[in-house]
């Protein structure tokens, strides 16, 4: 199993501009939010990039891109439909190919010197299946994400054979159906907002929005879940932190953190002890 495709979702129409959103990387170098996810996907391996965006959107993204815009392919999702369909746009693009598949709108710092995609597309090669990347999250944040129901692999600390997805679960739902054994009590596998997919995927997402009355409704979870009873699909925690660009105070916090984590961080630790310590 090789994985040299990667798909990046970016035609949310109330977050078509996350993306675009300027930052300073870890680097020190001032860069959009796409010009760092494409580069996450750069580093897992991929080399070629698709972008899924909203019509008349490729040549601002591709700006946005920088260094990077000769990589991309876009594709456009003609109407608003939901997650669901975005990805499915992609179909083309990743034909009978496994791939990397990023939200437009998240960023990853990793908790060891590779890239938490990197790590992802590695364990998908060895163990050659669908690999979801999860967080084990509180219960507070559950209508923010897919969760994932399963069981721990036996000898594995942060792999989880996936036997159930749900979208934004409730509470109840989720202490139900999604209650995985050895997380603390009120934590659920919440999605990361990358995956390495097989092309199965593309099949499901196909049938079910041709059947949909509202394509809206589709979406990857429940693609992954009828999935997940027909391949083997795993989910692998811990990876390293998310930051949800489009969250209240997402674009701040996803700075600081870049910051923190870089090659600035005395220079913003002095000017935040600065701020704080105004009257």
């Amino acid at each position: 199993m090789r994985v040299t495709k990667a798909v990046i979702t970016a035609a949310g129409r109330s977050q078509r501009t996350l993306p675009l959103q300027r930052m300073v990387d870890r680097d020190g170098t001032p860069k959009s939010v796409l010009w760092i996810v494409v580069e996450e996907a750069l580093k897992a391996g991929a080399d070629e990039i698709c972008v899924v965006v909203c019509p008349g959107d490729a040549a601002p993204f591709a700006e946005a891109a920088g260094e990077h815009a000769g990589r991309l392919r876009f594709v456009e999702q003609p109407s608003p439909g939901g997650y669901g369909h975005a990805l499915a746009c992609a179909r083309d693009f990743v034909g009978d190919a496994p791939f990397l598949h990023l939200v437009g709108d998240h960023l990853w710092l990793s908790h060891s010197g590779r890239g938490c995609a990197e790590q992802l597309v590695a364990v998908a090669v060895a163990e050659s299946c669908a690999v979801s990347a999860v967080q084990p999250s509180r219960e507070s944040l559950l209508p923010s994400f897919g969760v994932v129901g399963g069981r721990r692999l036996p000898g594995r600390q942060d792999l989880y054979l996936v036997e159930t997805v749900r979208e934004k679960p409730t509470p109840t739902e989720a202490e139900q159906h999604l209650a995985v054994p050895g997380l603390r009590a009120g934590h659920y596998l919440c999605f990361f907002g990358m995956h390495v997919l097989t092309p199965g995927v593309m099949e499901v997402l196909g049938r079910m929005l041709r059947d949909a009355a509202n394509p809206a409704e589709v979406t990857l979870s429940s693609a992954l879940d009828e999935l997940a009873a027909r391949e083997r699909i795993l989910a692998l925690a811990n990876l390293g932190t998310r930051h949800d660009v489009g969250g209240k105070y997402g674009v701040l916090t996803a700075q600081l953190a870049l910051a923190l984590g870089g090659v600035d961080r005395d220079e913003v630790l002095v000017s935040m002890i600065e701020l704080l310590a105004m009257k």
